[in-house]
């Protein structure tokens, strides 16, 4: 049933050096239907494995680990491989190993061979020791600074994992595996690269000799399950008020930039705001790594293409933006605005475009004021700077902050509203903020939200558009 998997016997597998340091062992039996079609297992002395030290045992499970799976490599028809069931693919492993360990006499306990097997499993239809990270919801971020050392973040919060790669060989051949997947390469000569997993999460490469301690690799995973409002409003992130106020922001199609620093939930604060946008929109969005996940009905999704090995086939983001403007969006949504298409963004903002969104690296909403002018002027357009500002204030409309805070957490730290031009200066007010006031012995932060008092400047926007707001949600006493 599962020779289909094998490779023919007629394949002329080559010997690895440990291989040829004993004797060919004779079979005791005829092999079974399923049996793998490989040249004949040579037998090493006895050897028992998990009597020994905790790492010397490791160390010797990671030399096994590394045998079979050159003998799986070997031995499977790989291209095979990917119409196979797991079940099946999980039997014909487990049988491959049992059978080179009982070959080479090596005795392993349940759970060490079941641990082998899953290794071994994840070696050849995964990501190796990356899949346990992968699979656990958890986690975050995974962050590999070399072969030895890979950090996790959980609930905000960076922690060393146990799990290693052998060397740095192991670690650039599964990176080899992730960027071949997508058509891309990385090696001396092209040192970083990005790339999307199958799943969905970014990825994040750069070798050595840029990378000089072993190669550094990031990975954003991809969430399944979209936090909505409710969650955040549930979680902390922001208050019931905040979310009533953003509900009429989003629903009335004003232009909202998401600012924060790397990890602070901009992403997550942009698919939640989404929900708010009426079914009957056609929606655009355009992204570097495809991450949104909204829910209307009319999406469609662009993501943006780095050049290929020959320096050709590009599509920057300014390409999309530029061509989504001909595809008749309601909305326009950009994942993050971090150079020439800025200018672009901007004019789809003032010229018949509302309700469109995007998220910039900044850490305060004046900041991203400030962003968004170095950003046009990087892109090489000569424009005085009260004309860059007069561009901003008027196809802008509202910044949220999202932060992470010391302790891991994430708020939605302030919610301003530009309001126009005072002169040469981008007038804004802030509406809602995080208030801190202390921490607790165990380094949590203290704070609360509250309303600065001051009513929203498209209150009779609000209004005409049916979202008359109580004038009490800016209150500061009842947050």
């Amino acid at each position: 049933m599962f020779s289909r998997y094998k490779k023919s016997s007629s394949a002329q597998p080559v010997e690895t050096k440990a291989l040829k340091e004993a004797p060919v062992a004779t079979p005791a039996a005829a092999p079974s239907a399923t049996a793998v079609a490989r040249k004949p297992i040579k037998k090493k002395s006895g050897e028992v494995v998990g009597t020994d030290k905790e790492r010397k045992r490791k160390e010797r499970l990671g030399e096994i680990k590394l045998e079979l799976h050159r003998e799986l490599l070997e031995n499977l028809n790989l291209a095979a491989l990917e119409k196979a069931e797991e079940s099946d693919l999980r039997t014909e492993i487990s049988a491959i190993s049992s059978e080179v360990l009982e070959s080479r006499n090596i005795v392993l306990n349940r759970e060490d061979r079941t641990q082998l097997n899953k290794e071994l499993y994840d070696e050849v239809t995964g990501l190796g020791p990356l899949e346990t990270l992968l699979q656990d919801d958890s986690v975050n971020d995974i962050l590999v600074n070399g072969p030895q050392q890979i950090f996790v973040e959980r609930s905000g919060k960076l922690e060393i994992s146990d799990i290693t790669f052998k060397d740095e060989k192991h670690l650039m051949r599964i990176i080899d595996k992730i960027v071949s997947a997508v058509g891309r390469r990385v090696d001396e000569s092209n040192p970083y690269v990005d790339a999307r997993l199958a799943d969905g999460s970014r990825f994040n490469a750069m070798v050595p000799p840029i990378a000089v301690d072993g190669s550094l690799v990031s990975i954003r995973k991809f969430k399944k399950d979209k936090l909505g409002i409710d969650d955040l409003v549930n979680f902390g992130a922001f208050t019931e008020e905040m979310a009533a106020y953003l509900q009429a922001a989003v629903s009335t199609r004003l232009n909202i930039i998401v600012s924060g620093g790397t990890g602070s939930g901009k992403t997550t604060t942009l698919n939640a705001l989404s929900s708010f946008i009426d079914d009957a929109e056609r929606i655009l969005t355009i992204e570097d790594t495809a991450e949104l996940q909204l829910q209307q009905t009319h999406v469609g999704r662009m993501e943006s293409r780095p050049p290929n090995v020959e320096g050709k086939g590009e599509v920057s983001p300014r390409d999309c933006l530029k061509n989504a403007l001909r595809m008749r969006p309601d909305r326009i949504i950009v994942g993050e605005t971090r150079g020439a298409e800025v200018i672009d963004m901007l004019q789809a903002m003032n010229t018949g475009h509302d309700g469109s969104m995007t998220t910039i690296h900044a850490n305060s909403a004046r900041d991203g004021i400030s962003r968004l002018e170095n950003m046009i002027a990087m892109a090489g357009i000569e424009m005085p700077i009260k004309a860059v500002r007069s561009q901003i204030s008027s196809a802008v409309n509202l910044i949220v902050q999202a932060s992470r805070l010391q302790d891991g957490s994430r708020r939605m730290t302030s919610i301003t509203e530009i309001t126009g031009m005072e002169g040469d200066v981008i007038s804004m007010q802030e509406l809602f903020k995080f208030q801190r006031v202390g921490l607790t012995p165990d380094n949590k932060i203290i704070g609360h939200f509250t309303a600065t008092g001051v009513r929203s400047h498209y209150s009779e926007r609000f209004r005409l558009w049916g979202f008359d707001l109580p004038a009490s949600i800016y209150d500061p006493t009842t947050m």
